[in-house]
């Protein structure tokens, strides 16, 4: 990088950059001080230009490209998170990416799964309803190469149902990438420049070789231990500390991981906002990252389930509120209440086995642990820990579903589950909105 900047500062300009890899702030980071050395403040509104590459389509792209600035001197074309260097090779790649999006971000695993289509030529008309199942575990694997497709039935389904959403447009047409191949070979028009964000390419697609060619490639890839990512978040944010004349003490530093999860980027966010709230002091306290940083997606969550269990009516709503405004999807929060009444179901079967200790909603966890969880172990005969059996969850979870399950009898909980079975094929078929469906459903379950 510091090379490139020493070029940039001698006016050794690129026709094009390609930044891509998993570490979304470095590469942020780094586009931020290139378009500093390119483009000065005062002539951007009319010589930079950013384009979505997730959603816009090539021939916008090729247009912003072969069109002069209007002031007569450079122009910078910004393409950021581009998916025309994606191809089957490394379409196992999206697969991830689009299970760990879609319960934090589900219309970013929305355009993943678009892209996974355009390349699989598939469409969505293609795979809902139960047009999925039709692939066959021999097509899947020929279709997405290093993906064995064990798991397709869980996070396929979801994905389709979020696509359906009519918020989510269904993005059509092949991304013309041979026009734009033509154009790099002619030459952009003098003056122009453009940038390319990516999450992930494929170094054997023609127009990846003619840009490593004709311009520069960089890579930011993410550290793969944790003591990596802390040590990596450790170096960018003493960057940004010292920049500002702040410290941060080591019981905030953990404080501020435990809310972030270590993430660069949500880190640094987090600690820019840090830095504001403190004003004039010099040091950001625990406190302070206990007053200041929002509450995490995992809180609201955790705080949902809870207030059900509980049956606690207006934290039960509070909590669907936040996850709501956080736009989370609505069947994901549908997924997340079943979860819990099946696992509610499960400690309530086991409690009237009469195989268990005596329960109640005050137990000690220091009790349960020595008395109830053991106990609870043994009648797991076959050993197995599925993420979707009671025997598979931590025993914090399980400590929690064991005393609140008494709460309920069985055949209130499965008749919950037939509610939401139904509530799921209201969100499908009727104009009815989603929250209040769920808002109803929470205040029912939650009575007394």
């Amino acid at each position: 990088m510091e090379k490139i900047f020493a070029n940039l500062k001698k006016g050794i300009v690129a026709p094009c950059y390609l930044l891509y890899g998993e570490e979304e702030y470095l590469i942020n980071e780094n586009l931020s001080k290139i378009l500093d050395l390119l483009v000065p403040q005062s002539a951007r509104d009319f010589s930079l230009f950013y384009l979505d590459g997730e959603s816009t389509d090539m021939d916008s792209v090729m247009e912003q490209i072969l069109t002069p600035s209007l002031l007569g001197d450079r122009k910078v074309i910004v393409v950021k998170n581009t998916t025309i260097f994606h191809s089957r090779e490394n379409m196992a790649k999206l697969i991830p990416k689009i299970r760990s999006s879609i319960d934090d971000n589900p219309a970013k695993a929305a355009k993943y799964f678009m892209t996974f289509l355009k390349i699989a030529g598939f469409s969505l008309e293609d795979l809902q309803g139960s047009g999925w199942q039709k692939i066959t575990d021999d097509e899947w694997n020929k279709i997405v190469k290093g993906d064995a497709g064990e798991e397709r039935e869980k996070w396929l389904p979801r994905i389709l149902e979020v696509c359906s959403d009519p918020g989510l447009a269904e993005v059509t047409g092949a991304d013309n990438t041979e026009r734009l191949e033509e154009i790099f070979k002619s030459g952009l028009p003098g003056g122009n420049c453009l940038i390319f964000t990516a999450e992930a390419v494929d170094k054997k697609r023609k127009i990846y070789k003619i840009i490593s060619e004709q311009g520069v490639v960089l890579y930011f890839g993410a550290a793969r231990s944790e003591s990596a990512r802390k040590e990596n978040l450790q170096k960018e944010a003493q960057k940004l500390l010292d920049s500002c004349g702040k410290k941060l003490t080591p019981a905030a530093w953990i404080a501020l991981g435990k809310k972030t999860g270590f993430n660069l980027r949500r880190s640094m966010s987090e600690l820019e906002k840090l830095i504001s709230y403190i004003g004039d002091k010099t040091i950001v306290e625990k406190d302070d990252v206990e007053e200041a940083v929002g509450r995490t997606r995992e809180d609201d969550i955790f705080d949902l389930t809870t207030a059900l269990s509980e049956k606690n009516q207006l934290a039960a709503l509070d909590a669907l509120k936040n996850l709501l405004d956080q736009g989370i999807h609505h069947l994901i929060i549908l997924t997340m209440i079943v979860r819990e009444i099946r696992l509610l179901l499960q400690a309530r079967t086991l409690v009237d086995s009469g195989k268990l200790p005596k329960l109640s909603p005050n137990m000690e966890y220091g009790w349960f642990q020595a008395s109830v969880y053991p106990a609870m172990n043994e009648l797991n005969v076959s050993g197995e820990k599925r993420k979707d059996l009671i025997f598979g969850q931590h025993p914090w979870v399980v400590y929690n579903v064991l005393r609140n399950c008494v709460r309920f009898t069985s055949s209130r909980l499965i008749g919950f589950l037939d509610e939401l079975l139904d509530l799921e094929r209201s969100f499908k078929s009727s104009a009815s909105s989603p929250r209040l469906l769920l808002e109803m459903f929470l205040i029912s379950a939650c009575a007394k």
